[in-house]
């Protein structure tokens, strides 16, 4: 396969061009693999049977029709008014309107920023060099900004919205029905792709922890939920190796140079449409190119970890930080998901509630308030696992 010139040679226009017979090819192969529908439960309880075949085979599976028309609105509304709220710049105090820009007292930063249609990570040492491969940068529009907001941090205590569906009844059975009851979170993020802007996620394995581990297995570095507020397209959206989830650590360079370009053979992109969540297997190879289609892609993320595979571990995160996960520090981070089903039940008191079981009984200690806000929720994320 041919690979058009990177850098300034390569035009925005040149590189979706390019990508048509790809994306296509891809599109074609991601629906024959017969891993999307609502979520479904089996006799037991437990996730049907034919989702948990497809998941483990395929490594992702599209759960279509989650998010309601009511909260995909509110989900919208909240997005938009923390981008409303970013620094004009990455190292501005103010947004566009003056005022103080989002996030200043929070002791993590709440937005990441880079050049539109770039690749920040890839073929660097960044994040322990787990993107080794340098993904295409065409050139965008000559009036786009110099830096965009690529990424939104700290969800659950930016957007309501995101605190209530973190504690969405069904997704919390699946986890529940993946890793356990006693199942712990990981960390969350929103991605954003804006047509002709969004920025290209290098391929890459997502954990670090487990891979040489004697017990690894194919769930031992968790799994994504990836909410869909808009449509996930070949052009804007997740690609994946389907089945690379069971494989180890993969030599992703290696596949590179077979493939004859950062187009991985093989590869098909998640497919889904408003309202949609894709449950994710964090040890699959994937990625996502600069978005120089036309289509609009955010992405509310959030994953689960099995309990066993955090409590007790001390590792060193992807920015080198040496941490350890005991057992307060797990009863911290995981008071969070108690927190998101009041807060749920709050909005939609009609819905069925879920019982997180680290923490039944002991509910009254962690309603949702403006109160909880500031002695629980603030700066959650500062407790967050890294495996």
């Amino acid at each position: 396969m041919a690979i058009p010139p990177g850098g300034d040679a390569l035009t925005a226009e040149a590189h979706a061009d390019g990508m048509l017979l790809y994306l296509e090819r891809g599109r074609a192969q991601a629906m024959q693999l017969g891993n999307r529908g609502p979520i479904r439960f089996g006799p037991d309880g437990g996730l049907h049977s034919d989702i948990r075949e497809a998941f483990s085979r395929v490594g992702f599976y599209v759960f279509e029709g989650v998010i309601a028309a009511v909260e995909l609105a509110e989900l919208r509304a909240d997005n938009e008014r923390v981008l409303e709220r970013a620094p004009i710049a990455p190292d501005a105090r103010v947004d566009a309107r003056g005022r103080p820009a989002l996030g200043l007292d929070f002791s993590r930063p709440t937005f990441s920023f880079a050049a539109p249609l770039s690749d920040p990570i890839g073929g660097t040492a960044k994040a322990q060099g787990r993107h080794p491969v340098k993904m295409l940068e065409p050139r965008p529009a000559p009036d786009a900004p110099a830096q965009i907001v690529e990424m939104l941090f700290g969800n659950l205590q930016t957007m309501d919205s995101c605190l209530r569906l973190y504690g969405h009844p069904q997704l919390l059975a699946v986890a529940e029905a993946i890793h356990g009851p006693d199942f712990l979170p990981s960390d969350e993020g929103t991605v954003l792709k804006d047509p002709g802007l969004g920025t290209s996620v290098a391929w890459h394995q997502d954990g670090t922890t487990y891979w040489d581990s004697p017990d690894w297995d194919e769930l031992a570095h968790g799994f994504n939920f990836m909410a869909q507020l808009y449509w996930s397209t070949p052009g804007n959206g997740v690609w994946a190796l389907p089945g690379s989830h069971r494989q180890g650590k993969l030599d992703i360079e290696k596949l590179a140079r077979e493939s004859g370009s950062e187009r991985l053979e093989g590869a098909v992109p998640m497919l889904a449409g408003p309202g949609d969540v894709i449950l994710a297997n964090r040890q699959l190879v994937h990625g996502s190119f600069a978005n120089t289609s036309a289509e609009r892609r955010v992405s509310p993320t959030f994953g689960f970890l099995a309990r066993r595979r955090v409590l007790g571990v001390s590792n060193v995160n992807l920015s080198g930080v040496e941490q350890s996960y005991d057992a307060e520090r797990v009863h911290a981070r995981a008071r969070m998901i108690a927190v998101a089903v009041d807060a749920r039940q709050q909005r939609f008191p009609d819905e069925p509630r879920y019982v997180y079981q680290p923490f039944a009984g002991e509910e009254d200690g962690y309603r949702w308030s403006e109160a909880t806000r500031e002695t629980l929720v603030k700066d959650y994320n500062l407790l967050d696992f890294h495996i």
